[in-house]
């Protein structure tokens, strides 16, 4: 759990403490995105080690499907790996801002999509071993069409592709993007085992 320790007992009899405890905590940068600091964490069995990790606030990723069983995707440029990727809609949490709203918020952003229902489909750790997020992931539908409300900063195509093909492409290979092919993967599971029931925002 959060802050505490986590106990794993083997054999019954020994617990092993694998929980590392913060000694010294350092920012080294603080951006709008994503702040990074330098910590000095004391380990289990009580040595140093240095620690780097990226703070993020989190963020949300929408699997939304057409009346005609298409998925909503957004193609962009993605600056740090110099790539165009194709993605399913998906931004960044405000601080404080509950995952459901930002869901609809960025659904309607950069898709011009409003969703009827919204599914939830879990949550993942991007990369835990440096950094914070978290992205709550989504699946939409009952979907109807009022126009994108892009950022300035922000420049994207919206493609559909049809739910099967969508599924075949994320199990052979994927779209290069994680929160994408996971989300996938999990909607299209559900939809076989069955849908949990639809939250609205």
């Amino acid at each position: 759990m959060p802050g505490g320790f986590l106990r794993v007992f083997a054999g019954g009899e020994k617990i092993l403490e694998l929980c590392e405890k913060t000694i010294e905590r350092d920012y080294v940068f603080k951006g709008k995105v994503i702040n990074v600091r330098r910590d000095t964490a004391q380990l289990p069995n009580g040595k140093l080690a240095n620690r780097e990790v990226v703070e993020h606030t989190g963020g949300v990723t929408i699997a939304a499907l057409t009346d005609d069983d298409e998925l909503l995707f957004v193609r962009q440029f993605r600056y740090p790996i110099g790539e165009v990727l194709m993605e399913l809609p998906a931004g960044k949490l405000n601080v404080g801002e509950d995952p459901l709203a930002a869901a609809a918020r960025e659904l309607l952003e950069e898709t011009g999509a409003v969703a009827r229902n919204f599914y939830d489909l879990g949550w993942i750790y991007t990369s835990p071993g440096y950094t914070t997020e978290r992205l709550y992931l989504y699946a939409a539908d009952g979907l109807t069409f009022k126009g994108q409300h892009l950022d300035e900063d922000e420049f994207l195509d919206v493609l559909r592709v049809p739910l099967t093909e969508a599924v075949r492409h994320s199990a052979t290979g994927g779209y290069g993007d994680a929160k994408t092919d996971i989300a996938i993967l999990r909607l299209d599971a559900l939809r076989r085992i069955g849908m949990p029931e639809p939250i609205h925002p």
